[in-house]
């Protein structure tokens, strides 16, 4: 699939975070920064009819529902309201789109307007916690997975509640444009290029972004020199700490272990050299600091929820 056009779909009832999330990934030309650009558009029912939102202001789509058609990507912003009162045309033009090959992207309960139109038969989904119940009922053949931010399912990707559509946005982005550009994206809307909180969801494990500036130089340090071997020892001593000082500020400063940090970024370095490099899985594990496949299957495994192979056939660069 390409990513050349997005088209958002609004409906009466759009909730504006939702909406948001969207424009903000799909709908900003970042061509300067070296993004792709993408022609975005947004569609209603009728073009320049006012929409309601969920908070009491009006949205006017530029486009109609003919705007849907031929997109790469139809996204659809939950709407506050039951499902009975969706445009059965809106339906039927997200159903045309998806069949003509747009793969659709559904941000918290607008999920709800994709099995309305029929998407999710068979089709593993999410949607916020507060509305999984009432998805599995009104859709139950649906399969329903509650514990993740989003669900991939190859031309159907849904996401949990509000800001796991943010989640769900860039992983889509990373899957069609690589990590580059996912990181170019994220960093403008200063947010981390894919939140950990799920299973078998390809997870980023960036540097915390409330770490001082006092401690950012040591884990620059260590991203900077992933092959070398690392211990609590040898990097409180490179800080001019105690091993236990230095493990409770790596504690306070990131949230995690100094060891579970560092084996984080090799996963998430090892996932950019699987991405874009044709280095077999050997040398990738050399040049993270593995040292051998077995430990970096183990580990990636572990954190990704793939083995590295199945990750390279996913998500490898076409050259």
């Amino acid at each position: 699939m390409a990513l050349n056009s997005v088209s958002a779909l609004v409906l009466d009832g759009v909730t504006v975070f939702e909406f948001g999330v969207i424009c903000e990934v799909f709908g900003i030309d970042r061509s300067a920064d070296g993004v792709p650009a993408i022609d975005f558009k947004v569609c209603g029912p009728a073009a320049g009819r006012p929409l309601r939102t969920s908070v009491g202001a009006q949205l006017v789509p530029d486009h109609g529902l003919d705007g849907l058609i031929g997109a790469d990507v139809v996204a659809v912003p939950a709407v506050a309201g039951p499902p009975e009162a969706y445009p059965r045309e809106a339906l039927d033009a997200l159903r045309a789109a998806h069949e003509a090959g747009s793969t659709v992207l559904t941000v918290c309960s607008g999920v709800f307007i994709a099995g309305a139109a029929g998407l999710l038969d068979g089709r593993r989904c999410t949607t916020h916690w507060m509305h999984a119940d009432e998805l599995v009922r009104r859709f139950p053949t649906a399969i329903v997975d509650r514990n993740v931010l989003f669900v991939d399912d190859g031309d159907l990707i849904t996401s949990a509640g509000t800001a796991a559509g943010i989640d769900a946005s860039l992983h889509l982005v990373r899957r069609e444009l690589g990590s580059a550009v996912t990181n170019i994206i994220a960093r403008r809307m200063v947010v981390p290029p894919q939140r950990d909180g799920g299973q078998r969801q390809y997870i980023d494990q960036p540097i915390p972004a409330r770490c001082s500036e006092g401690f950012a130089p040591q884990l620059d340090w260590i991203l900077a020199n992933l092959e070398a071997p690392h211990t609590v020892a040898t990097l409180a001593r490179r800080a001019s700490m105690s091993s236990r000082t230095f493990a409770r500020r790596f504690v306070e400063e990131t949230g995690t272990t100094p060891m579970q940090w560092v084996t984080d970024q090799r996963v998430l370095y090892a996932r950019r050299m699987l991405e874009e490099t044709d280095l077999d899985v050997d040398r990738v594990a050399e040049r993270v600091g593995f040292g051998n496949a077995t430990l970096l299957r183990h580990h990636f495994r572990r954190i990704v929820g793939v083995a590295p192979s199945d990750y390279r056939r996913r998500f490898a660069r076409a050259s």
